[in-house]
């Protein structure tokens, strides 16, 4: 299976998650910035308030695609030991990335908000959204930060994901859904047609779309 982009995969995912429309104690949740355009479709077609949960990924220096770990909101911060072990990173390269990265977690929480709270999510039903899951450690990540916050159940809903990655999270959150686990999977982008990175002001424009079509939507 493959997307013509992440709103259409979006669009294809929702159909999956229909048993959560119309109910008042559902949140949609994305991982930015990849993960809103697919999450604000989603959100629009279950008629479910939209918000972020922002997590970094830690690169390896000089291979940043690869990630030894991630962060994400509420001071969580999680080390692939097998990668930090393996290249040997040491914990003074750790803490600069984690530093560095932790200033643009900041800077996008100050600029996603806009100065609103973050959603007490206690007692509700939060549905985790990404563009698609290769190594998880983002996705993770978002999971024991939001775990942390008392969500009352954790459902984790990507189109796409590598086989063993996706079963990874099957005693970590209630249920993870996906529309396609190719067994030859070697990127994201590769079942995209159209895998542009999505900027700073599309996050804003959807986050701020979805506000307004909520408050539309009769209570």
């Amino acid at each position: 299976m493959r997307f013509q982009n992440r709103r259409h995969a979006g669009q294809l995912l929702a159909g999956l998650l229909s048993g959560y429309a119309d109910s008042t104690d559902v949140l949609v949740m994305a991982l930015p910035r990849g993960g809103v355009p697919v999450a604000f479709e989603i959100a629009k077609a279950l008629h479910a308030p939209l918000d972020v949960c922002v997590v970094r990924k830690l690169g390896v220096p000089g291979h940043r695609e690869l990630a030894m770990g991630a962060i994400a909101t509420g001071g969580v911060l999680l080390l692939n030991d097998g990668v930090v072990r393996e290249l040997g990173v040491p914990q003074r390269v750790i803490d600069s990335v984690a530093r560095l990265e932790r200033n643009e977690l900041e800077r996008r929480e100050r600029l996603y908000r806009g100065g609103r709270p973050v959603p007490d999510i206690s007692g509700l039903t939060v549905i985790l959204v990404d563009d698609g899951l290769a190594t998880g450690a983002s996705m993770l990540a978002a999971v024991q930060s939001l775990r942390r916050r008392n969500a009352r159940r954790l459902v984790v809903a990507v189109p796409v994901a590598a086989v063993d990655v996706c079963a990874s999270f099957g005693n970590k959150v209630d249920d993870c859904v996906v529309l396609t686990e190719p067994l030859e999977f070697r990127a994201v982008g590769q079942w995209y047609d159209d895998f542009s990175d999505t900027s700073d002001a599309e996050v804003c424009d959807l986050l701020e779309q979805a506000r307004i079509g909520m408050e539309a939507y009769p209570s």
